[in-house]
This record gives structure tokens, sequence and C-alpha cells, in this order.
């Protein structure tokens, strides 16, 4: 490290190895702090080792199979010159430290830098019956395909819109699993209309057609433009509920069932912010992501001097948009400590960065309206759905809250009834919550406030906060009370 700078790397998926790949290059040794076993984030994540099952590169990761190999290297090649802390959790930043944990030892890793690469995960909206044992996020889903070489189910319907419906769907049947159906809550000429944004990327565009066409080729039923109904079931899941989104709310509406053992369940994907959030980043509401964001400038730097943002926890662009992010991020942090820039093998400059990356906003501002989450969808939960099941809140607990004037903003709303006060800390429920709550006071979703975190932003045990190498930390005193 050079002097006394200590600069410190949350994540090590694409963005933030890109980052430290710049950095080294520039004779930096960053720490790089892992949650998972092994490299990769969750777009490129390995089987841990002894997994009990052998799946080649192409085979878990498809058309990106080049991109994977290519990031997994670099890591490798990085490791003699990096301080790696893999399976390690930050659960809170103050002060210019980070609280995390590892193996249930606490530590306190300080930094003069920071470049938060947290990623991103499933947006979840609840469905009655979403709690059933057998109903998982895609994001789950394919967690338990890649890390653990299983499917979800026997039977498996997936459901929600965003294209990783589709990939894990792709996925899924590539693998032998059944897949039952894809049901997509966009309607195709939503998608079909937001084409010339999305052709501004036609090889990956091309990726995603071929996936329907595969999906369909192969038996696959693909209903588009439905309502999720239910997910039906009394101790596990036996079937999905759907209807067609152009009907009303009648009796004499028709509704579809299929048959399955599993759902895989999702609405696109939210940036992990919470760590931003814990480090005193402001946020602001973007409305093509449709949540609040931390503030960053186009170089990657946070509102926060010496706090950097990158990849998918700054906003949803993909794992290419992630490896540029990571790489202009580190770029900034270069400048900001007066250090050269190093020269990159291809050539590619801090500007060139920039240009693809405004290329690749332009794609991805077709993807957000070809794939929108429900409009609205708070208006046909029943009052006895659980919205928040670390809690087990209902959506009706919450609608009189509301209504009796008690709440109008989401952290009122959470100190009042204890919704997204659980172990998920509003990841599963927080986007629900504000969408009930807009909708009950007729209000956008950007003026009903922002679910702020709070640490630790994801459960860790108890015992690193009560014991000190083995000894329970209880002052003396207390200790024969």
């Amino acid at each position: 490290m050079n002097g006394e700078q200590r600069v410190v790397i949350v994540g090590a998926g694409p963005a933030g190895i890109r980052a430290a790949q710049t950095l080294v290059a520039a004779g930096i040794c960053p720490i790089v702090i892992d949650e998972n076993a092994l490299w990769g984030g969750q777009i490129y994540r390995q089987p841990p080792a002894g997994a009990g099952f052998q799946r080649t590169k192409a085979a878990l990761y498809g058309f990106e199979s080049k991109k994977a190999d290519a990031v997994h290297r670099t890591m490798r090649d990085l490791l003699p010159h990096i301080d790696y802390r893999p399976e390690t959790l930050v659960w809170g930043c103050e002060a210019h430290c980070l609280d995390t944990v590892c193996n249930g030892r606490e530590a306190r890793v300080p930094f003069t830098h920071l470049i938060i690469a947290s990623g991103a995960t499933d947006r979840v909206l609840p469905v009655p019956g979403w709690t059933l044992p057998g109903v998982y996020t895609l994001g789950g889903a394919q967690v338990a395909l890649k890390t653990q070489g299983c499917a979800i189910g026997r039977r498996v319907v997936l459901a929600g819109t965003g294209p990783l419906l589709y990939l894990v769907a792709y996925q899924y049947a590539k693998a032998g699993a059944q897949v039952e159906a894809v049901l997509d809550t966009s309607a195709l000429l939503r998608q079909a209309a937001a084409a010339p944004k999305l052709i501004s990327q036609p090889s990956t565009f091309a990726k995603g057609v071929y996936y329907v066409a595969w999906l369909k080729a192969h038996g696959v039923r693909v209903e588009r433009d439905v309502t999720l109904v239910g997910i039906d079931g009394a101790t596990a899941v036996t079937a999905i509920s759907f209807k067609a989104s152009s009907q009303d709310d009648s009796a004499a509406a028709h509704i579809d069932t299929i048959t399955c053992d599993a759902v895989g369940l999702g609405f696109g994907l939210r940036p992990e912010t919470q760590l931003a959030d814990v480090a005193g980043c402001r946020f602001h509401f973007d409305r093509l992501n449709r949540c609040w964001l931390p503030e960053r400038d186009d170089d990657g730097r946070s509102s926060v001097p010496g706090v950097y943002l990158a990849g998918d926890g700054a906003g949803i662009a993909g794992a290419d948009a992630a490896e540029l992010a990571g790489r202009r991020a580190a770029l900034a942090l270069l400048d900001d400590l007066g250090i050269a820039h190093p020269r990159h093998p291809d050539g590619i400059d801090a500007t060139t960065l920039e240009r693809r990356l405004k290329h690749i906003a332009v794609f991805r501002a077709g993807i957000e309206a070809a794939f929108a989450p429900p409009q609205r969808p708070a208006k046909q939960w029943p009052d006895d759905m659980t919205v928040c099941r670390c809690e087990e809140i209902d959506a009706g607990t919450l609608r009189r809250c509301i209504r009796d004037g008690e709440a109008s903003e989401i952290n009122r709303l959470k100190a009042l009834t204890r919704i997204g006060m659980g172990r998920c800390q509003g990841r599963m429920c927080g986007e629900a919550a504000i969408a009930l709550l807009s909708e009950e006071t007729g209000r956008p979703l950007e003026s009903v406030g922002r679910l702020r975190a709070q640490a630790p932003i994801k459960p860790i045990p108890i015992s690193p906060m009560l014991f000190d190498d083995g000894v329970a930390a209880i002052p003396e005193e207390a200790r024969d009370e």
C-alpha cells in the first residue's frame, strides 16, 4: 500500500475484480472483501470446492462462459497482489471503518478509500402464497443450479418479469429440469416498443430472442401479459394461478392454473444499497430503476469523499457495464490520490470507458421499459397476505395503520409496524411496503420516503458481538448477577 493509503473493495464480482485489477496495475495492493467462498459474484458464481458435481463453464454460463472465464482468470492472477478475504460479510460502516464477520469472528477494517461493488438482488413483489415452501426468488433458483447443481423442484414454473426470467428458464431447461411454464407479467407489445433501444446492443438482444425461441421450440409454455393470482398449496406448492392482465377482477374472469411443485419468482433486479447508506452516501430517486440510489458522478465518486460506487449496487446495468464501472471507479480513486493511470493492455482509457457506459445505458433503458414491474401491484393484494415474512406482517395491518392516518411515510410505517426490521432488513418486503403505502395514499413512490438502512445490514451471528477469543464479553461486576 502506498504511504498511509488503505484501499478496500467490497465485492468480488465483475466490478470489484476489474477495480482491483486497475489498482494493482498502478502499484496499489487493495483489500478485497467477498461474501462468497469464491470470486465471480452472482452472475459468474462458481461452484464451491467439493461441490459433488461437475459442470463445465459452458454449461454453467452459456453464452457468457468466455467472459466468466476471463473474470475468473483475472482474479486468480491477482491473488498474489491483493489481500483477498472470502466468506467475509460486511455488516456495518462508520468513521472510515468497516465492520465485518468471518468464521464467527468480528473484525474492523479501516480504510482511507472504499469502492463499494455490492451487486444486486431480486426485486420481490409478493403474491398470495409466496411464503409457501417451494417458492424461491429467481436469483435463488439460479444459485441452486450454479452452486449446488440442483433444481428447486421437479416441476418448476418461473414467474415475474425481466431478462433473468428467461435466462433462468433457459438454464433450467438446458440442464434437464422440467420447466412447466414461464409466466411474464410484461406485455409483448411493451417489449416490442422497446426494441429500438434494445437493438443498440444487437448481440445481447439476439441472445434474449434466442432464449425465448429455444424455450418454445422445446415445449416450454411461455405466457406474456399475465397477472399472477396466487400460488396454491396448503403446506407446499401444488400449483400457480394466473389470468390475462386485460381481464378485470370480476368472478367471470378466466383463471388458468398450472400444476407444479416449485416456483421461481422475481420482477427484475434491485441494487444492494444498504452499505452505501450506512457509509453516509446521499440518495436520489431514480425513475429508471424505480428506486432510491446512492448519488454518484460519472466517474463513480459518491457524495462521501473517498467512497466510490461501481456495478449494479449503484444502478442496474449488467455485468459488462459492471466491469467498465469498476475500472472507472478505480481510475477516479487514482486521480484523487494523484497517481497516474496505468496503461490498459487494450488501450482503453477513461474517456472510452465513459463512452461505453453511456452506450450500455441506452440498452438498459430499453430493458427497463420492456420489463417494467407491474403497475400498482398492491391494489389487488388481499388483507391476509403476508408482506413482511420476517415479522409476519400482513397487508391488512399495514392498510389499517395507513388509513388511520398514523403513517404516510415509510420509516414511520416501519416504526409502527416493524415492517423492514427483520432479518432481511427490507430486502424482501421494502418495495412491497412502499408500493402499498403509495397505493393507499395516492402519492408517487418517490414521495412516500426511502427505507433507511441500519447496521447490521445483513444477519450476523450474535457470538462475535458477545465473545472475544471464546471468552464472554460481559463486565466482571455483572457476571455474578
